[in-house]
């Protein structure tokens, strides 16, 4: 994995920099290629991985919207939290309060092993 280093201030202290490092990105591979990919190692067609791919892609967010978790085995799980903005009181709070919905992906076991052996080359 490929890195570059980058300088950046402290936020509580400006005048402290350090410098970090920061992923750099090699590029995008579209469902597409990944369906291909996966057919080569399949009996299925690169039509019928995309087709599953494209509905998981529909599932997941139903499952989300109805407040569960989707759990899709040692690939991971998702699920949604949100943030807002305080009310004084219980009574005061209202919907609109709330500003921010994310999706939260933990990575399985299978698949966080499948990431550990990682080796970094400064670009």
């Amino acid at each position: 994995m490929k890195y570059k280093l980058v300088e950046k201030a402290n936020p509580q202290d400006r005048d402290s920099k350090k410098w970090y490092a920061n992923a750099v990105n090699q590029g995008t591979v579209g469902q597409r290629e990944i369906a291909g990919n996966i057919a080569d190692k399949s009996s299925l067609t690169t039509g019928d991985i995309a087709n599953a791919i494209e509905n998981l892609l529909q599932e997941i967010p139903k499952e989300l919207l109805k407040g569960k978790s989707v759990k899709l085995g040692d690939f991971g799980s998702f699920r949604l939290t949100l943030s807002s903005e305080g009310a004084a009181t219980e009574k005061e709070f209202n919907t609109a309060m709330i500003k921010n919905v994310k999706v939260v992906f933990t990575p399985g076991t299978l698949f966080k092993n499948a990431l550990s052996t990682v080796k970094f080359e400064r670009d």
